[in-house]
């Protein structure tokens, strides 16, 4: 297989859902799928495996830069792990036990998806009401791991990784904003990001066992997203969180209604909708900020 005969616009698709698993750390399996069903008439099967054997190598190129920037809480992202290591197992025996029946999984994906969609919503409004509050702003902060609830946190995560393959990062970085509501956006991100690192390459070997793998379409979304991703994870670190969290939500928001069912054009529309109406509002913010110190 040459380089020269894969798809460009592959590359491309591959690179922006790169951007954006970076600068959010969710969103990737949610947003790459229908982008290759959609966009590229990919079979639903084939789409995910390849797209899960390419964020192997996507988030932890993402937790590597988020590391190196310090936007890492490895307390948060160790005990976490306790719980969603023998969550994923625990998601995967159960899964056996169901006999892998899709009309299970479609009911779990869809109860994800709801999930997503209240918490999405619930986190719009709790960010609305903390406006203004001091502190949101400064230096990277530091917490003490609250243990029994990331614990939780992990297991549930890690259950629902095992039990459907999805979900993996959105679910994450929405639970790790309701325990550590102070915590940067970029931090959020970083550890997110670390942490899905063991629950992607669970999936990603069962996608290369036992899924329908295109390494062409893989190795296309690698090379574009790869790049992307790290993109995305310096922009993580260099927007503020008043970007950066909105970014999040739109993109959590995309997922939910993947997962809850929602065709994959109109997924594709509220992602484009929603990261544009973020990118007004930040240089809205840049240009009242600029004449604001020409006004002093």
């Amino acid at each position: 297989m040459s380089i020269h005969h894969l798809n460009p616009y592959l590359i491309l698709g591959g690179a922006f859902v790169g951007v954006l698993v970076g600068m959010t750390g969710a969103g990737g399996g949610s947003l790459m799928t229908p982008m290759l069903t959609v966009i590229f008439a990919i079979k639903v099967s084939t789409a995910i495996a390849s797209d899960l054997v390419a964020t192997l190598f996507i988030r932890p190129v993402g937790a590597f830069i988020h590391g190196r920037r310090g936007a890492i809480q490895w307390g948060v992202v160790r005990w976490a792990a306790l719980g969603a290591v023998p969550g994923a197992i625990l998601g995967t025996a159960l899964l056996h036990v169901l006999g892998d029946s899709h009309s299970h999984e479609k009911v779990l994906q869809a109860a994800l998806g709801a999930t997503l969609l209240l918490g999405a919503f619930a986190t719009a409004a709790r960010t609305l009401i903390e406006r203004g509050r001091p502190g949101r702003q400064a230096a990277s902060v530091q917490v003490t791991p609250r243990r029994a609830a990331t614990v939780a946190a992990g297991a549930v995560g890690g259950f629902l990784v095992g039990l459907t393959s999805v979900g993996a990062g959105s679910l994450l970085v929405l639970i790790l904003l309701a325990i550590y509501p102070t915590l940067q956006a970029r931090q959020l991100v970083g550890s997110d990001l670390l942490l899905a690192v063991p629950l992607t390459l669970a999936a990603a070997v069962g996608a290369l066992l036992f899924g329908h793998v295109k390494l062409d379409v893989s190795l296309a979304l690698v090379i574009g997203a790869v790049p992307g991703v790290v993109v995305g994870s310096y922009l993580a670190n260099l927007l503020p969180d008043r970007i950066v969290r909105p970014a999040i939500l739109t993109v959590i928001l995309a997922s939910g209604l993947k997962y809850v069912g929602a065709d994959g054009r109109i997924v594709i529309a509220v992602l484009a909708v929603g990261l544009a109406a973020v990118a007004v509002y930040g240089l809205r913010g840049r240009l009242l900020a600029s004449s604001t110190r020409q006004s002093a």
